[in-house]
């Protein structure tokens, strides 16, 4: 099990998943880890409705194909940002985008890329969301085939 050498650290660019990043850093700098920095972009619902006949004004609208692509590549910025600013310089990273449900995408990474350990925040996105949803930490550490290191946001005293 040890040492780590591919650490995968999930992020939703909260501040919560920017500590576990803090950690999921010094432990890669420590084991002189490879440290997968991943985001994953919550699937966009969509209604199974018939298209509008072509050449009317309502097929001029939203395009679905569109969004999705400019959502990864603003993600794929913001992921490159958060590399360039909170990640130890000569650190073999690999930023991943990757469009799906958080816990399962998180897995499936860990499969792919053969990872060691994942670090990850335990609150991220709050509020209706999580008690909708679920918590994906709670869904990683249950079907993860590794070791999950669960970070808690710090408390405010």
């Amino acid at each position: 099990m040890l040492p780590f050498k591919k650490i995968l650290c999930p992020t939703d660019f909260s501040e919560p998943s920017y500590e576990a990043l803090n950690v999921a850093n010094e432990l890669a700098l420590h084991f002189s880890s490879e440290l997968f920095l991943l985001h994953v972009i919550a699937p966009i619902p969509t209604a199974n409705v018939s298209p509008p006949p072509t050449g009317s004004a309502s097929s001029k609208g939203f395009n679905i194909s569109l969004y999705r692509q400019e959502l990864e590549d603003l993600s794929r910025k913001s992921l490159e940002k958060v590399v360039e600013e909170r990640i130890s310089k000569g650190l073999n990273v690999h930023p991943i985008v990757i469009q799906g449900e958080a816990s399962d995408q998180i897995i499936d990474a860990v499969e792919k890329h053969t990872i060691d350990l994942i670090v990850i925040a335990t609150n991220g996105r709050t509020g209706w969301r999580r008690f909708i949803f679920g918590s994906v930490a709670e869904k990683v550490v249950r079907f993860s085939p590794c070791p999950v290191l669960t970070i808690q946001p710090p408390h405010e005293e």
